[in-house]
């Protein structure tokens, strides 16, 4: 388990923490505007929106919250209007990660992610220095308990998955970018309940990290998605089982 499905594990195991934060809902609700603002109001025909409300719903999100982040991106409803932007860097261990920022200051983010990436021991990488490294896929979550391995993997992969894999508590469904809604539709009509589902980047090479490495990636990948402006952060960082308990328990 490397990387984005690594971090995802960690997140779902404290997903009630982050939800008391706050910080959820802000950067749900920034997706679901931009998207909306992007390609329009109407799920059917904007993909990335449909993508967002699901995220909104799955996570409790109330439907009025979802409707007046759509307006807000249609101009029915007064907005702040925000940049999307990719920074490239690497963490601990020459990890390669890329930062997924929306933000109505950009000035003021890349020098606060500048702050955060040199205090965990990380530095921010020109452009194109390792978005190559990464694929954009569909990656969706399911929560393993009371679910067949099997079952899953056949349904999942008829609806178009390229894999899936079964971690500590969850599954990790793969999907080309074109059929994550497909492949969700797919598993949901079955009343299988999704944690997650999105477009992510997802490396395809990974590099180990030792104990001191790994204790200040997590910490950076804590930092950084703790920061109002990130919405996502991928790293190609694997860490062993055995040490990402022992971290994860500190």
């Amino acid at each position: 388990m490397s990387g984005h499905s690594k971090w995802a594990s960690i997140k779902h195991k404290k997903g009630k923490l982050d939800a008391q934060r706050g910080r959820t809902f802000t950067k749900l609700i920034r997706e679901i505007t931009v998207a909306a603002r992007a390609g329009g109001g109407d799920p059917e025909k904007n993909p990335r929106l449909r993508t967002a409300i699901a995220a909104g719903k799955a996570a409790n999100m109330p439907a009025d919250n979802i409707k007046k982040a759509v307006q807000k991106g249609t101009g029915e409803l007064p907005g702040v209007t925000y940049d999307e932007l990719t920074y490239e860097a690497y963490g601990p261990g020459g990890v390669a990660m890329l930062i997924q920022v929306m933000t109505d200051n950009k000035n003021r983010s890349v020098a606060e992610i500048r702050h955060l990436l040199a205090k965990h021991n990380g530095n921010m990488g020109e452009a194109g220095s390792v978005g190559w490294m990464f694929e954009k896929q569909g990656f969706i979550q399911i929560d393993s308990e009371g679910i067949d391995e099997d079952s899953l993997m056949e349904l999942a992969l008829e609806a178009g998955a390229t894999d899936v894999k079964r971690e500590e508590s969850t599954y990790d469904v793969y999907t080309e970018a074109a059929n994550l809604d497909t492949v969700r539709e797919a598993v949901a009509q079955k009343g299988i309940e999704i944690s997650s589902a999105e477009l992510a980047m997802i490396p395809q090479n990974t590099i180990n990290l030792d104990e001191k490495q790994a204790g200040q990636m997590l910490k950076l990948m804590e930092a950084l998605e703790d920061h109002d402006d990130v919405q996502k952060v991928y790293a190609n960082f694997d860490i062993d089982d055995a040490l990402i308990e022992k971290l994860s328990a500190e």
